[in-house]
């Protein structure tokens, strides 16, 4: 029987804590979090222009910008902290302050005061990121922690796909786009109460680092001398762009270029899923192949259908039909991929999970934000700007883990 409150003082590798459903569900569960404040709010942009007096329609994409600009910059300070004082408090606290920035957003009275709440529940969300992963490396390693990562992110993957529907449905029932944040915060409560009621500490006493910011730039410094780490964190960043573009400007996509604003959540849906699928094919067959040939494949596909959905927009064959298909296609190799990217990334940094899981967490979404957040505003009527954008990422993504593989990609491994 588990004692929650009780720290782990050893750990045997490739162990859970909890049962392995449970465990892999809860991680699931905190990550999804971060999907939940941001795809909820998709169906309500326009509302929150319209009532916050926001003149531009791509100045509504801030709503979603400021949150992962938090959540960047947060990801910095989570890991040292995590890697000192443990992942339960630390965890515990970010999920507390997740629910309280919820309900300063479903309050804002202006579009500024709703910026500066969003960037600090992004900044509270960054806990569930950063410790989550710090959490796994605790108890997994290798291909054994890209399996779980995988199985988690397949779970998390209902969060795309149904937190639009949530927010949709709040807004046909005729509800205001405030009571999206209350739902937002009260699901967050729901999960913080299970967390802290089930998941015991997973860090050792022996292994606490110090806060010592000598320590730290040292650890920082291991990171940034690993190719490894280096490269799959910066390619992560690339195509969390071209993801961050899509989510951003999906809004003004379907009502703007297909005149379907009320297909919004089927459509995401049906492209976050094959995310999911990706994710659950790759924690099937990641033992067997290993994580670079899955992923080094995954991301060469991404840059074909990437290039395929381009020539598509450009030459004027652009449906809703073609958008759906390509763009699902093209995230079921994002979700090969990064599942991937994520273990491979942390493959040596088991010491310092948590600071190294911050730093590459930090890169990673500010870098999409700033990508995706350019993409977006070059929003031109069309999804020549999003495609564009998308092969770009896709190709320097592919530079830098060859240059991190000295070249030797597709290998097993």
């Amino acid at each position: 029987m588990n004692q929650p409150a009780q720290s782990l003082a050893t750990q045997s590798a490739d162990r859970a804590p909890l049962r392995f459903g449970e465990f892999v569900a809860l991680i699931a569960a905190m990550m999804a979090l971060t999907a939940l404040g941001i795809d909820s709010m998709l169906p309500a942009l326009p509302a929150i222009g319209d009532s916050l007096d926001v003149a531009s329609a791509n100045h509504r994409q801030f709503v979603i910008t400021a949150y992962l600009i938090g959540f960047a910059f947060a990801q910095l300070i989570y890991g040292p902290v995590s890697d000192r004082f443990g992942r339960r408090p630390v965890l515990g606290i970010a999920l507390l302050s997740y629910v309280v920035t919820c309900a300063v957003a479903a309050i804002s009275g202006s579009f500024v005061l709703l910026l500066v709440a969003r960037a600090a529940m992004g900044a509270a969300a960054a806990g569930a990121r950063v410790v989550t992963v710090a959490l796994v490396r605790d108890c997994f390693a290798g291909r054994a922690m890209a399996r779980v990562m995988s199985l988690a992110f397949m779970v998390f993957m209902a969060a795309p796909v149904l937190a639009p529907a949530f927010g949709q449905g709040i807004l046909w029932a005729g509800g205001s786009w405030r009571m999206i944040f209350w739902g937002v915060g009260a699901t967050a409560a729901l999960v913080a109460a299970w967390f802290w009621l089930r998941m015991p500490e997973t860090l050792s006493a022996e292994a606490r680092q110090s806060l010592h910011p000598a320590r730290i730039a040292r650890d920082y410094a291991m990171v940034l001398r690993d190719r490894y780490a280096v490269g799959y964190t910066l390619a992560a960043a690339f195509l969390s762009g071209g993801l961050f573009g899509f989510i951003g400007s999906v809004q003004q996509i379907m009502a703007d270029v297909f005149h379907r604003p009320e297909l919004l959540t089927l459509v995401f849906a049906a492209v976050a899923s094959t995310m999911a699928l990706g994710s659950f094919l790759n924690s099937r067959i990641v033992m067997h192949l290993g994580t670079r040939r899955i992923s080094h494949s995954a991301l060469a596909g991404l840059i074909v259908i990437a290039g395929i959905h381009l020539l598509v927009a450009q030459w004027g064959f652009e449906s809703l039909w073609s958008f759906a298909i390509l763009q699902a296609l093209m995230m079921a190799c994002f979700g090969l991929a990064t599942s991937n990217f994520s273990a491979m990334a942390m493959e040596k940094m088991g010491a310092i999970a948590g600071t190294a899981s911050s730093l590459q967490g930090f890169v990673t979404t500010l870098g999409g934000a700033l990508i995706g957040a350019a993409i977006g505003q070059n929003f031109d009527g069309t999804t020549v700007p999003l495609y564009a954008g998308f092969l770009a990422m896709g190709v320097l993504a592919f530079i830098v883990v060859a240059i991190a593989e000295r070249g030797r990609l597709f290998r097993p491994s």
